[in-house]
């Protein structure tokens, strides 16, 4: 299990009372959804930076073939 690090944060009242309401969780697991949806959108952006400049070698009408 990875460590955890306890942090303090100050979030205006209506945001975590919207984000609470979103998730249908506590503060905790909200403020780590969060998080990692935080972090999946900059892998998500470093991803679309590559686009057009990596090479696949996949036939599609051979993957097609399979079906």
């Amino acid at each position: 299990m990875a460590t955890t690090r306890k942090v303090t944060v100050e979030v205006p009242e209506d945001l975590i009372a919207r984000a609470l309401q979103a998730s249908g969780e506590g503060v905790t697991a909200t403020i780590r959804r969060g998080l990692e949806l935080v972090a999946a959108g900059r892998a998500y952006e470093d991803l679309k930076a590559l686009r057009g400049k990596v090479r696949l070698g996949l036939d599609l009408e051979r993957l097609r073939e399979d079906r």
